[in-house]
């Protein structure tokens, strides 16, 4: 098969789902909503046409029976309910498996005579026939998070919370909760316990990972998932060793085979990368308009090289930097994708949720047309869904507490978008319970984040802020849903590393906002070189707001300090924060005034070079997250300079 029509039939087939999920979830909340019928209608006979076109027949015979009892619901024979929408998406669940795997193999080998037997039976006898996925395929529970799930068998005391493939072990995997007891150095003693395990068995998996464990960042007990003969052998074997003061064990192996039968045979709730964009063509005319410049121009430079004719080269040099100046803005732009690619998705995740936990949720989406580069809107796909598992799962009430409240039954979640410059700000907002600062720092001594001292000194936003450390949770207990800590240190780590910011505001009993803070583009940025002793840094030309002589400073409580209208800006020295090698300005250099949005603080330096266009390359390994640096660029000599990051700074 042609690779080119395939692809074009694959990313067709990928917005016509997401179309149909979103029309779906319209009919839902309104049935009398003939619009949303007809595109239904519309989106499910094209799958089906372009299924057999293609000629995935099994494909085909299932957009069909979903077509034809569509075509029921439109003609007023079969009433919109809840038992037969879910019916309904699960069939578009498997139809998204299924061009995932044609899109992965080429082919699809999903079985699709259950689902298609299914709804063929609520054609022909009715809504009653019609029973929740949830009940017979696990579809509701298995996709609600990528990341680790919980599952145990009704006579097993050890949940779990692994994604692995009981194919992993030679023997079987055994599941071993294991208690170190009280411990002064709870990250140090289970690192102990877990090279003695290691000793006897295979470690294949540990709950929370096996860093966090390590890092002491676990309640009471943590969980190592073992390839071993039988839970017998493993309980002779831990009780002997030292460092472990108590354990329960389980034969997880079958739990595992039906979770990861059930995870392949159901799509997941997870946005794809972004592997195609579409272009106006005008934008397309211009980048080759622009292409010819370019080859012209490098004709003149060669001939003028050739000449020995300077005057001639630095002309032509001159008309180049305009010429790819030009390039570079058009590609970006082309780069730009509107945030609807990522956020399409989103309804049904949440329609999907609350109705798992037994909640009612209106989810609004409010500027979706605003535009991110390819890079970044896949990067945050993810970072969004846990803020929106946390907002449902965590932040929604129950129906009949917030009634008891005297809120509506319904709760609010909001996705909002934003320009602002070259920043986007994504906003999600609920109207729950809004966060507990005293569970919070209850569970931040509880876990030696922060001490008492420093939690008291503390304001309530600087309190939120600790829901970004890894493994930190103040849920009561574990759910499919969220629970673990997995969520907002992962969000926290991702928009970090994106040059990015965010944020949690909250309202006890009224709601939470997370915002978070993007750039636009990526990778090309325009910076400003400053010198500070033997060293040169640059500065993101967007955060710079004046240049001063140092000489404007003042003293305010002993800190250096400059005014600007009326406000005071603290003075960070470049030269000590780096501890820079060399001899330094001292009190004569320049100030660098930072744009009040960012950071209200000026930077020292001992003079400011030049402007220019970088691209910059984000710390990665052990220098990720290094407080005040943000990345670093190579320049054209060939030397490496920093980027500074002004907020962390």
């Amino acid at each position: 098969m042609n690779d080119q029509y395939l692809d074009a039939f694959i990313r067709e087939s990928e917005e016509a789902i997401t179309e149909l999920n979103n029309s779906l979830l319209d009919l839902e909340s309104d049935p009398e909503d003939t619009e949303a019928m007809e595109s239904i209608f519309r989106t499910a006979h094209t799958l089906k046409g372009n299924f057999g076109a293609m000629g995935f027949d099994d494909a085909s015979s299932l957009a069909h029976a979903i077509e034809d009892l569509l075509d029921e619901m439109r003609d007023g024979n079969m009433p919109v309910t809840p038992d037969v929408m879910d019916l309904i998406f699960a069939g578009v669940d498997k139809i998204e498996a299924i061009v995932s795997e044609i899109e992965e193999h080429g082919e699809s080998r999903t079985d699709v005579d259950e689902i298609v037997d299914d709804l063929r039976t609520v054609l022909e006898e009715g809504v009653d026939a019609a029973e929740s996925p949830a009940d017979d395929t696990g579809g509701s529970d298995e996709t609600v998070d990528d990341q680790t799930d919980t599952d145990s068998s009704e006579d097993e005391d050890v949940p779990v919370e692994t994604n692995i493939s009981p194919d992993t072990a030679d023997d079987s995997v055994i599941a071993a909760e294991i208690d170190i007891g009280d411990s002064d150095m709870l990250g140090v003693d289970a690192m102990l316990a877990i090279e003695a395990v290691e000793d006897y068995f295979e470690v294949l998996d540990a709950a929370p990972q096996r860093e966090a464990v390590e890092d002491g960042e676990f309640s009471d007990t943590f969980t190592l998932y073992l390839d071993a003969e039988d839970p017998g052998t493993v309980d002779n074997t831990l009780s002997g060793i030292g460092k472990i003061e108590s354990a329960e064990t389980a034969d997880v192996t079958d739990a595992l085979s039906e979770k990861s039968g059930s995870t392949s045979d159901e799509t997941e709730h997870k946005v794809d990368e972004i592997k195609s964009v579409r272009v106006d063509v005008d934008q397309l005319d211009d980048l080759h308009g622009l292409v010819e410049q370019l080859v012209t121009s490098r004709i003149k430079l060669r001939r003028a090289v050739e000449q020995d004719d300077l005057d001639g080269a630095g002309e032509n040099l001159n008309e180049l930097d305009k010429i790819t100046a030009n390039l570079q803005n058009t590609v970006m732009d082309m780069r730009l994708i509107p945030l609807k690619k990522v956020v399409g998705k989103f309804p049904r995740l949440v329609r999907d949720l609350s109705r798992d936990l037994g909640k009612e949720v209106d989810f609004e989406i409010e500027g979706e047309d605003i535009e991110l580069d390819r890079t970044i809107l896949t990067e945050i796909s993810d970072p969004l869904m846990h803020i929106l598992r946390n907002s449902v799962d965590h932040g929604i009430e129950p129906p009949e507490v917030r009634e008891e409240k005297g809120k509506p039954r319904t709760g609010s979640v909001e996705l909002r978008a934003s320009r602002e410059r070259d920043h986007v700000i994504i906003q999600v907002e609920d109207d729950g319970a809004g966060l507990d600062v005293e569970a919070i720092r209850d569970k931040a001594i509880e876990k030696g984040v922060r001490s008492p001292e420093e939690l008291e000194a503390m304001d309530d936003s600087s309190i939120y802020d600790l829901v970004f450390h890894p493994g930190f949770s103040t849920a009561d207990e574990v759910t499919d849903t969220s629970g673990r800590g997995v969520g907002m240190d992962v969000v926290h780590d991702t928009v970090t590393q994106l040059d990015g910011s965010v944020n949690v505001e909250s309202t006890p009993g009224e709601g939470t906002t997370v915002s978070l803070r993007l750039p636009v583009t990526m990778a090309i940025v325009k910076v400003l070189f400053v010198e500070v002793g033997d060293e040169e840094y640059g500065i993101p030309l967007k955060n710079v707001d004046e240049i001063t002589r140092a000489d404007d400073r003042k003293q305010v409580n002993g800190k250096d300090v400059i005014k600007h209208n009326d406000e005071i800006y603290p003075i960070i020295q470049l030269g000590e924060t780096f501890d820079v090698p060399g001899e330094t300005a001292n009190g004569d250099g320049m100030l660098v005034r930072v744009r009040e949005s960012e950071r209200q603080v000026a930077l020292h330096c001992d003079s400011v070079n030049s402007q220019e266009e970088v691209v910059v390359k984000p710390l990665e390994g052990i220098l990720s997250g290094t407080p005040g640096l943000s990345g670093t660029a190579v320049l054209g000599d060939g030397n490496i300079v920093h980027i500074l990051d002004v907020v962390t700074l």
